[in-house]
């Protein structure tokens, strides 16, 4: 089991089965990280290949063989604050949102990963929407992978991950646990955060109201998906957002050919019309 090798035949086995569970198209170059990624779990469940492991996924009806892969396939990479340019959008939005009668705000994290994302967007409103307590803001954070949203869901992050949150924010909003070198941070603000895990290829849109979102954050995903399921997702996101409400992408991605309902506000923000 030392030299375990991903024949071609096996990885369109993977291909089909990961395009078809999580939208993710791995092109024929893909083999060689679908190797790597799988290699260690093969030989975890002691398996003499990885056709045995295909099976043992494939007739795995409790889900947590899938949400394994999951886990190893889907690319977790995130930070707190990323994509300066959408906080400068926010800071005039929520500048707007003052005057705002309803004094509600609904927000879908929807690939939210260990949970900077949502985390950030909740320091951000309690820091700049004037009046912040007579809000009612509820964040959705959703995620494919139950690690990362396990790990999401404890709020305590290393100190690396903490070194470009701004020190007045860190000092205001963490907590220092020395015996473990980590930030956790405040329970007010993770009340205002609700995590699920949730699938954007296979999952339940019936689970949704129509224009129940305010914004929606779907960044750094769409690249991973095809054309078809691209569109697919950008219409669902039409349909949950409010009237005037907006759609955050990653700055890698782009709406171009699907912006039919939607207008360009800059730096990968769209806004519904």
């Amino acid at each position: 089991m030392s030299n375990l090798v991903l024949s071609q035949k096996e990885f369109t086995l993977f291909q089909h089965y990961i395009y078809e569970h999580l939208g993710i198209n791995l092109g024929a170059q893909k083999i060689y990280l679908v190797q790597a990624r799988l290699a260690k779990r093969v030989k975890q469940l002691g398996l003499g290949s990885f056709k045995e492991y295909y099976d043992r996924l494939t007739t795995d009806t409790s889900g947590e063989e899938f949400a394994y892969l999951s886990s190893l396939i889907s690319t977790n990479v995130t930070s707190f604050f990323r994509e300066a340019k959408q906080w400068d959008f926010l800071k005039a939005y929520s500048a707007a949102l003052t005057e705002h009668p309803a004094k509600k705000l609904r927000i879908w994290s929807a690939a939210c990963s260990s949970g900077e994302e949502p985390y950030s967007l909740a320091m951000f409103l309690d820091t700049h929407l004037a009046q912040n307590s007579a809000w009612d803001i509820k964040i959705l954070a959703t995620d494919v992978s139950p690690r990362v949203l396990k790990a999401a869901q404890t709020g305590t992050y290393a100190q690396k991950a903490c070194a470009g949150i701004d020190p007045s924010l860190l000092q205001r909003y963490f907590t220092y646990e020395a015996q473990t070198h980590s930030f956790r941070i405040d329970e007010r603000l993770k009340s205002m955060i609700t995590f699920r895990e949730y699938n954007l290829v296979t999952g339940n849109y019936a689970l949704f109201k129509e224009g129940m979102f305010d914004i929606i954050f779907c960044r750094n995903v769409m690249i991973y998906f095809d054309k078809p399921t691209q569109e697919q997702l950008v219409k669902k996101f039409h349909t949950l957002l409010s009237k005037e409400g907006y759609l955050f992408i990653g700055s890698s991605e782009a709406l171009t050919d699907m912006k039919q309902g939607f207008k360009s506000k800059g730096a990968s923000i769209y806004q519904k019309v």
